[in-house]
């Protein structure tokens, strides 16, 4: 099994009706791409205050490394991430991944 970890610098001129769009354009893959388990978002609370620049913070839980590769390649992740880099401060440059093997 593998945890996606994607942890986001939201522009603070986003509007939370935007922000959430965006998250549930992400949410709406779990039934579109085999192997993607689950979906779960959130605020970024930092109590050690380690991560300020992260404003929010997504996992997604895959059955295997195929089912992630497969979800890289998909249209519909490639336009939801998109539209997360286009909210994000930076670009890409506002978004951090890290995959898990569990």
């Amino acid at each position: 099994m593998i945890i996606h970890s994607v942890y986001c610098a939201i522009q603070a001129k986003t509007s939370e009706e935007e922000r959430d769009a965006v998250f549930a354009q992400l949410s709406a893959l779990v039934p579109v791409c085999d192997g993607l388990l689950s979906f779960q978002v959130g605020p970024n609370i930092d109590l050690e205050h380690k991560s300020q620049k992260f404003t929010h913070g997504f996992v997604m839980t895959f059955e295997d490394q195929a089912a992630l590769e497969a979800y890289a390649v998909h249209p519909a992740h490639k336009a939801a991430g998109g539209a997360l880099v286009a909210i994000c401060d930076g670009g890409g440059e506002g978004i951090m991944v890290f995959d898990l093997v569990v």
